[in-house]
């Protein structure tokens, strides 16, 4: 059916080349071939349901990796927001980009995003009324590759005190507060802060 009334998963079944992406793929077995302090990586072989009633068995390896935080950071105040430098062995090379950290295990998004804030930038909001998290999406860094789920947000900033910083070892990270034209000019290159500028882009655009 490829007329106006058909529906969504209609039109798109009738591309297939016989597998059925109405049912539901089925893992059938996987195996950890690397294990290391940030992620694991898994050989993982699954069966795909096709129009015929059989299965199709593909392979894909998986990235296993713990969910994050991304943080566009609002001093509302001041209209200022914090830009973070750090080296980014995926680009090598010393980049901007947001605060962001990862999520430990049975933390919560809230937590885990304060905590990662006070650990990077040494930001300590001066009590739960000076802080306001406006979530902007869950988005998986590549779902083809990895299950890291990214939680984006911006948080807004009322009275906070400036602390110490505790990083992690090996963990170099430089931190200022700049106004928005800045922190355009900066030329952020990661997906998922990238989202949480353009959500903020378009509140500051609309409230002209």
């Amino acid at each position: 059916m490829e007329g106006n009334d058909a529906t969504v998963d209609e039109r798109l079944s009738a591309s297939s080349d016989g597998v059925d992406m109405t049912a539901s793929p089925r893992i059938v077995s996987s195996e950890t071939v690397y294990s290391g302090p940030i992620f694991d990586i898994e050989d993982v072989w699954i069966d795909l349901p096709t129009t015929s009633g059989g299965f199709e068995r593909i392979s894909r390896q998986l990235i296993r990796h713990a969910p994050c935080v991304v943080m566009l950071v609002h001093d509302v105040a001041r209209d200022r927001y914090l830009l973070e430098r750090e080296y980014r062995i995926g680009s090598h090379g010393f980049v901007p980009g947001l605060p962001a950290g990862l999520i430990d295990p049975g933390e919560d998004v809230q937590h885990a995003a304060l905590r990662e804030l006070a650990e990077e930038t040494g930001v300590v909001v001066d009590g739960p009324g000076e802080v306001r998290i406006e979530r902007v999406d869950d988005c998986y860094s590549s779902e083809g590759m990895t299950d890291e789920l990214a939680h984006i947000m911006i948080v807004r900033l009322g009275r906070f005190t400036q602390k110490a910083r505790h990083f992690d070892e090996s963990e170099h990270v430089e931190s200022t507060w700049v106004t928005w034209n800045e922190l355009m000019d900066a030329h952020i290159a990661a997906s998922n802060s990238t989202i949480a500028i353009l959500h903020e882009r378009l509140r500051r655009e609309t409230r002209r």
